[in-house]
């Protein structure tokens, strides 16, 4: 297998076909390529989504209260309820899957959601929203100064949290934010810190960038909203199912608000794991279609490779007899042939690995090059346990491709070898 003649006999063979033979091993070449830029370009979309999600807490789900859809207790269909400050201790206390827990409200203006925002002679309109300390855990941002805490929750301090888009309407390009005052509905707040996000595909009620986070407690007073909270956003602890407690969760709402158990439509909810999961389903789903594709083509251009050395072996027929007359074994013909299957399976297919990877690197580089930034594609690579993959399957592959013509090659008798003319 490993002498130096058998390999010179094999260039030789390969070098009397040249056309043949670079006709034959595009086939594998092309497969593998393909191969690696399909997983490169299906990485680069599941970087892409994943990344816009950036740190938000995947295992937390949303609800809200809703007009209720059957009659209860005396109540009427149709009522409207809304969430209290009560609920959140009680939900803290009952629900030990909980992990965190961050009630929010919304601040409204004329209707639109939106609120009108005064710096000096500066004006914006941007989402003004009530926050727990807590949702900087549930949706982590970066931050210049900082998040509300619980002091300013408990004291109702007049403090607030800019996105970035406001603090460049509203201050100057070099100006600091942090320590400054703004005007929210005639009350002035002062900015503790400002913020940028760090996803951009999980919104809720605006856009992050134009939105002020004030204390809950404080939007409630200002707003005249007293104990009301919106909704709720909850993160359960690491080893704990988001839907089993998403359930527990309205089922332990419903009670304390009089709904009754039946009414699927008193309570709004959106369940972030739940769709996380999916999302990740369906990434899984594209790999497996991506190697099912890939190696489809990879084995047409196999099959090319079985064909040739069917040809090739029919071409050495004389030859493999005059072998077999001077004692070579059906094994070392075998052996002989099989290995040149897996030399041009093995070459071309690691040339075709090799420019595909090269291409993957470089459109990321080119990406980052001329920072092209997209929600739904970012980072395309190609990690080392799929190029070792793809060269098992490449090795696997050229010995398969090499057992039909192996076997058919030791299946001529020697006797009847010898009597075929080149």
């Amino acid at each position: 297998m490993f002498s130096r003649d058998n390999w010179q006999e094999i260039f030789q063979t390969l070098k009397k076909n040249k056309v043949r033979t670079t006709l034959t091993v595009f086939g594998v070449f092309w497969g593998i390529f393909m191969l690696i830029i399909m997983l490169g370009s299906g990485s680069g979309l599941e970087h892409g989504v994943s990344s816009g999600m950036g740190n938000f807490a995947t295992n937390s789900f949303f609800i809200w209260a809703q007009r209720t859809s059957i009659p209860y207790k005396g109540f009427p269909r149709g009522r409207y309820f809304n969430f209290k400050n009560d609920d959140i201790e009680a939900l803290k206390e009952n629900i030990t899957e909980i992990k965190y827990i961050a009630p929010k409200i919304q601040g409204w203006s004329a209707g639109d959601g939106t609120n009108n925002t005064v710096r000096k002679d500066k004006t914006g309109s941007f989402s003004i929203k009530g926050e727990y300390p807590e949702w900087s855990k549930v949706d982590p941002m970066e931050i210049e100064g900082r998040f509300i805490n619980p002091f300013d929750l408990k004291e109702r301090r007049k403090v607030a949290v800019i996105g970035s888009r406001v603090k460049e309407v509203l201050f100057g390009q070099d100006e600091d934010a942090v320590g400054q005052s703004i005007r929210i509905q005639g009350i002035y707040f002062t900015v503790i810190g400002v913020f940028k996000p760090l996803n951009t595909q999980i919104n809720f009620g605006g856009e992050k960038e134009q939105t002020i986070y004030i204390p809950l407690s404080t939007l409630q007073k200002t707003y005249n909203y007293g104990d009301v909270v919106g909704w709720f956003s909850i993160t359960v602890k690491d080893d704990e199912s988001a839907e089993l407690t998403e359930e527990k969760v309205m089922k332990f709402l419903a009670s304390r608000h009089s709904i009754s158990p039946d009414d699927k439509e008193a309570f709004g909810h959106f369940n972030l794991a739940k769709e996380f999961k999916q999302m990740n389903g369906l990434f899984k789903g594209i790999s497996g279609l991506i190697w099912i594709v890939g190696i489809g083509t990879l084995l047409a251009g196999v099959i090319g490779i079985s064909n040739i050395m069917l040809v090739i072996v029919k071409e050495r027929t004389h030859e493999i007899g005059i072998k077999r007359a001077l004692g070579a074994t059906p094994l070392q013909i075998m052996v002989q042939v099989i290995t040149e299957s897996v030399f041009l399976t093995s070459t071309s297919g690691y040339a075709g690995l090799v420019a595909g990877v090269a291409l993957v690197e470089a459109i990321n580089l080119a990406l980052i090059k001329f920072q092209v930034k997209s929600e739904m594609f970012e980072r395309p690579e190609v990690d080392f346990s799929t190029a070792v993959t793809a060269l098992i399957i490449l090795i696997v592959a050229g010995a398969l491709a090499g057992i039909i013509p192996a076997k058919r090659a030791v299946s001529i008798k020697p006797v009847d070898a010898l009597r075929v003319e080149n």
